[in-house]
């Protein structure tokens, strides 16, 4: 093994060669083809589960029955295009959450992956299946919660933890003035949680991996985070600009042709401040306009559709499909420095040479043993 490479991803008997996880990306961004090519190069692909029945014919009608065909549809499909590792990210404030996890179980997924509230009753699904349930959180206090509540009524550990930091894209789990505080940077974050979990690890002598996550762009990030004590990365938006990305040309190109300033904060109807790239849109619900629209999705439980200018499920869908007048791009802090659209494979390889290239530069910067001994 080259030891300028990073070392595999171990979550329970699961193991990705490549420590990269491909975030969860709704709504629709993240489907088979992007989570089976990554899957494919090594690292473990994620089907985000948000809306993800938003091109079946009933969705309108019947959501509830579309999503779950749309699901399983989805995994199966995966699962002819790679034998990696496949896994789906399902948010907790969901209104099918349940629904969501069951037929993941039922289709076998390798690992559920699922934030946006405290997954607390993940376990109780599983009966006796593989599947393994990895929170996502975005603090030390959150991971604790968890494990504790998970062993107390189900006797079972988390097995592993994705913590976000507050530079991710999308719904963000911080107060809108933690977002540009340094005390909540990820660099802090990963070690807490770290320190958090060692003593669940060391009592029932089963490890917990920590996975970093949010506005992790390069190698050189990758190359940081583990060297912090992570045992794997978690990034979203740098696969958005690839072919295989189950986003629109018109999606992409946002991304391509955004700036650094065109990353904003939004208050988003679900209750949680979200990242976004900043188009007309935005700036005429930030000027009081409000878009029209009768709730008829009821995707999310914190959804406060009475009182809120538009309706997040469906700007995420007119998003996804390219119709940006009427809808606008999640997209982590980093989104601005995509400049191409390329394959998941190139860009693997790409990952993995930055990575090398931080790994040496460390490396050959350290004091030399012999050197420093006295003659």
């Amino acid at each position: 093994m080259n030891q300028h490479q990073p070392k595999v991803l171990r979550i329970g008997d699961l193991t990705a060669t490549v420590p990269i996880i491909q975030g969860g990306m709704g709504v629709g961004i993240s489907l088979s083809g992007l989570a089976s090519a990554v899957a494919n190069e090594g690292g473990i692909g994620v089907i985000a589960t948000a809306c993800i029945g938003m091109l079946e014919s009933d969705f309108v009608s019947n959501s509830l029955e579309a999503n779950i065909r749309a699901l399983k549809s989805e995994i199966r499909k995966a699962r002819r295009l790679t034998d990696g590792i496949l896994g789906v990210n399902i948010m907790v404030a969901l209104s099918n959450f349940t629904d969501m996890v069951r037929t993941a179980i039922d289709e076998g997924i390798d690992i559920i992956f699922s934030g946006a509230g405290l997954p607390l009753n993940l376990p109780q699904f599983l009966n006796g299946a593989k599947t393994k349930l990895v929170p996502i959180i975005s603090s030390a206090r959150a991971a604790g919660i968890i494990t504790r509540r998970w062993l107390e009524k189900y006797n079972y550990l988390p097995d592993a933890f994705v913590v976000e930091g507050p530079l991710a894209g999308g719904h963000l789990g911080f107060k809108e003035e933690q977002i540009s505080d340094p005390g909540y940077s990820l660099e802090l974050l990963v070690p807490e949680v770290i320190s958090e979990v060692r003593p669940f690890e060391d009592r029932f002598k089963k490890p917990i991996p920590v996975i970093a996550a949010g506005g992790i762009y390069t190698g050189e990030d990758i190359y940081k985070f583990l060297k912090l004590g992570a045992s794997g990365i978690q990034m979203g938006t740098r696969f958005v600009t690839t072919h295989e990305c189950d986003a629109s040309a018109k999606f992409k190109q946002a991304y391509i042709d955004s700036s650094k300033e065109d990353m904003v904060i939004i208050k988003s109807p679900v209750g949680m401040p979200g990242r976004a790239i900043r188009n007309k849109f935005i700036d005429d619900v930030n000027s009081g306009k409000k878009k029209p629209y009768k709730c008829i999705y009821h995707c999310i439980k914190t959804c406060d559709y009475k009182n809120s200018p538009y309706c997040i499920a469906l700007v995420l869908i007119n998003a996804q499909k390219g119709n940006l007048k009427h809808g606008f791009a999640f997209a982590g802090e980093n989104a601005y420095r995509a400049k191409e659209i390329i394959s998941v494979r190139e860009l693997f390889a790409i990952l993995l040479a930055e990575y090398e290239r931080a790994s040496r530069s460390v490396s050959s910067s350290e004091p030399c043993l012999h050197t420093a001994l006295p003659l």
